[in-house]
């Protein structure tokens, strides 16, 4: 799978609660950089995303994704349930091998 294919299949996974499949993207010492916390290692932040997120029924529609093999970023939206909009985000990738290795998150 290239970048921007597994880009899009973490944003699947997070919006369909599919956990295995997350883990399966991300590499073993993954460690996402937002703006409210940091997270080290992939066991951490699919137990945060399964179990201790305050919204679980939202969706992350992509806008663009710019980037090469290397990396991509993304350019999106965290929207509630009922569809309004949380935030707009852009979230840096960076690959170790086929596998996420980090992601800083941005938001506004």
């Amino acid at each position: 799978m290239d970048a921007e294919a597994t880009a899009r299949t973490y944003y699947r996974a997070l919006d369909e609660d599919d956990y295995d499949l997350l883990a399966d993207l991300l590499a073993p010492d993954f460690r996402q950089v937002r703006p409210d916390r940091t997270f080290e290692g992939r066991e951490r932040f699919v137990r945060f995303m399964r179990e201790e997120r305050p919204q679980t029924d939202t969706s992350h529609p992509i806008d663009r994704i710019y980037g090469d093999a290397d990396g991509v970023a993304v350019e999106g939206r965290l929207l509630s349930a009922d569809g309004d909009e949380i935030t707009r985000f852009v979230d840096v990738l960076a690959f170790d091998g086929e596998r996420i290795a980090e992601i800083r998150t941005y938001t506004r």
